[in-house]
């Protein structure tokens, strides 16, 4: 091998490392970081009314509505997603339709169409995790079937695993398990139930 394939091929080896420590280095950033940087800038809480309420009626965490909006849009009420789902909490219309029929949300006063608006998506988003949570038992199965669906994480509970960590098979829903629980840990640091900060 020639000298500059051989300066190439350690370059390269030296990416991980780099990629490790770079990621060390924000994660210590973060840890040290004051509550209030880090709750403006990662961890922020809009539309806070619209949240407690309809979390308060649907009996829902509000704590977890905000990590699932910061997973979900990153707080922008005009996200869609490439599959249909819109705003804050990326709902799909047929889900918001399916939840006014099932008596979750009152579709006269909440558009299931009208999911841009941020109060109408936090919503049907709270009324979303009131159902998942109505049909399963814990809340990580409520955040795997808020990815992946109800059915299929039904499906993935009856094959005998002890819990939905060890179940899930599809890569994406795994990850965002993951990075919703971090989001959900930061936010019941930074804020109390009522979204007020600590």
């Amino acid at each position: 091998m020639d000298d500059r394939k051989l300066r190439f091929w350690r370059w390269f080896r030296a990416l991980p490392l780099m990629t490790v420590a770079i990621v060390g280095i924000l994660s210590f950033l973060v840890a040290v970081a004051p509550g209030a940087l880090l709750r403006k800038a990662l961890f922020p809480v809009n539309y806070r009314d619209a949240i407690i309420d309809a979390s308060s009626r649907h009996g829902v965490d509000p704590l977890l509505v905000c990590s699932v909006i910061t997973c979900e849009s990153g707080w922008n009420p005009d996200a869609e997603s490439g599959v249909g789902a819109v705003g804050l909490m990326q709902v799909m219309p047929s889900t918001a339709e399916t939840l006014a029929g099932l008596g979750y949300v009152d579709a006269s006063y909440y558009d299931p169409y009208g999911l841009s608006d941020p109060a109408t998506c936090i919503e049907y988003g709270c009324a979303c995790l009131d159902y998942l949570d109505d049909n399963l038992e814990t809340t990580d199965q409520v955040i795997a079937a808020y990815n992946a669906g109800l059915g299929t994480v039904q499906e993935w509970m009856d094959g005998g695993l002890p819990d939905i960590s060890s179940a899930i098979t599809y890569p994406e829903t795994r990850i965002y398990l993951v990075r919703v629980n971090e989001v959900y840990a930061a936010y019941q640091r930074l804020y109390d139930q009522d979204l007020n900060p600590r």
